[in-house]
């Protein structure tokens, strides 16, 4: 195996839009809000930047292709811009790309940003895509609630979990996730919810009710990374880095062969495996400080706990009711609120994801701060169970 890019990268500055209903800024505004907090953070000039790569997914919708949005909203030196997308995990594309170039030293100095506006498109949740030729042949009638729900049903049927008892675990998820959101003045939703609430919602699509599923939002988030010598040299301290980026994609074997019974992700764990191994990660239950995963659905979060290997196998559920995952215990998830709270502006996510642990690890998350926290993982889905894209970021302080 390669020897990966444990701490060869830094990351320098990072910034991240008001999330919402902004009616008052199109995604050039958005972008422009997450890169001058990143720039400032960072404490450079734009010349000083070598290449950047771009998320978006929904390229019909406000935002545009290519690379030039990017560039002409930020008013880039002309340097090279890629625009990435990778469904639903286009931000932690953004990320890797950047963090590719400086650990391989084709850049010293690179920027990624992921944006979306998706609110006033007229649509209640995402509008319909291409999906090529032969998806809407296999999943003919699917929705992304749907698809989801069937994870569910299959999680429980695997573990023998109640049908009441697993409907009550979710809901403690989201009401986890509201807690922590209404403290984060960046979030969308800042309200706190009851698990009677969650409970009583109206049904979406069995188990997942309204509180079970995230909305979608208008939001950015930038990233400037580079090597930690180049950050020591500045006069940086408290230095961040990335200890491992792991990307695994669907190959079919989900959805044509019998030997997934849909109860996980089956990418997820090979993303985790991998970058546990990157990160020199044994033990994720007892070394990871805190998460941030791809909470589109209250379910996904929890099957996603087992499928990181932080707790066991059909052990979610007592995690999760244990407070294993709450801001005041073992593992926090979600501290900043996740998809949630914020919602799911596609291209931003995995760099919002990414923000919150930096500021956590440079104990600069206000209220929400956890105590000396060491090691963030994030986790970024893209697609269904059956057929995805899955991205694990670990970043830690330098040198743990």
């Amino acid at each position: 195996m390669a020897a990966g890019i444990k701490d060869k990268v830094a990351i320098l500055g990072m910034g991240c839009s008001k999330f919402g209903e902004r009616w008052d800024a199109g995604p050039e505004e958005l972008m422009v809000e997450a890169y001058l907090e990143a720039m400032q953070d960072a404490g450079i000039e734009p010349t000083q930047l070598d290449a950047a790569w771009f998320s978006t997914h929904i390229d019909e919708i406000g935002t545009g292709k290519g690379g030039t949005p990017l560039s002409v909203a930020l008013r880039l030196p002309n340097i090279a811009v890629t625009r990435v997308e990778n469904f639903c995990a286009s931000g932690s594309e953004a990320l890797r790309g950047a963090v590719y170039a400086v650990a391989s030293g084709a850049a010293d100095i690179a920027l990624a940003v992921g944006v979306e506006k998706l609110k006033d498109t007229g649509y209640g949740g995402l509008p319909v895509g291409n999906m090529g030729t032969l998806n809407p042949q296999w999943s003919p009638s699917g929705s992304a609630p749907g698809n989801f729900a069937q994870l569910a049903s299959a999680y429980r049927a695997k573990h023998g979990v109640n049908k009441d008892d697993l409907k009550r675990a979710i809901a403690h998820v989201s009401v986890k996730s509201h807690a922590n959101g209404a403290k984060n003045p960046k979030a969308h939703l800042r309200n706190p919810v009851t698990e009677e609430q969650v409970m009583g919602a109206p049904m979406i699509a069995e188990p997942l009710g309204l509180f079970d599923c995230c909305g979608v939002s208008d939001g950015a988030a930038a990233a400037i990374v580079t090597t930690p010598e180049i950050a020591k040299a500045m006069g940086k301290s408290n230095i961040v880095t990335v200890k491992a980026m792991q990307l695994s994609v669907s190959n079919g074997l989900e959805s044509q062969h019998n030997s997934w019974d849909g109860s996980y992700f089956h990418t997820a764990r090979i993303a985790a495996k991998k970058a546990y191994k990157e990160a020199g990660i044994d033990n994720p239950r007892e070394e990871v400080s805190m998460m941030e995963v791809h909470d589109c659905f209250s379910i996904t979060e929890l099957v996603t706990m087992e499928d990181l290997f932080i707790s066991p196998e059909g052990g979610a559920v007592k995690d999760v009711m244990d407070g294993f995952y709450d801001a005041d215990g073992k593992v926090p998830c979600q501290i900043d609120g996740g998809l949630k709270c914020f919602g799911h502006p596609i291209g931003a996510s995995g760099l919002r994801m990414a923000y919150e642990m930096y500021l956590q690890l440079q104990g600069r998350a206000g209220e929400r701060q956890l105590a000396n926290p060491k090691i963030g993982l994030t986790h970024n889905l893209g697609g269904a169970p059956s057929q995805n894209v899955c991205s694990v970021t670990i970043i830690g302080a330098h040198g743990a």
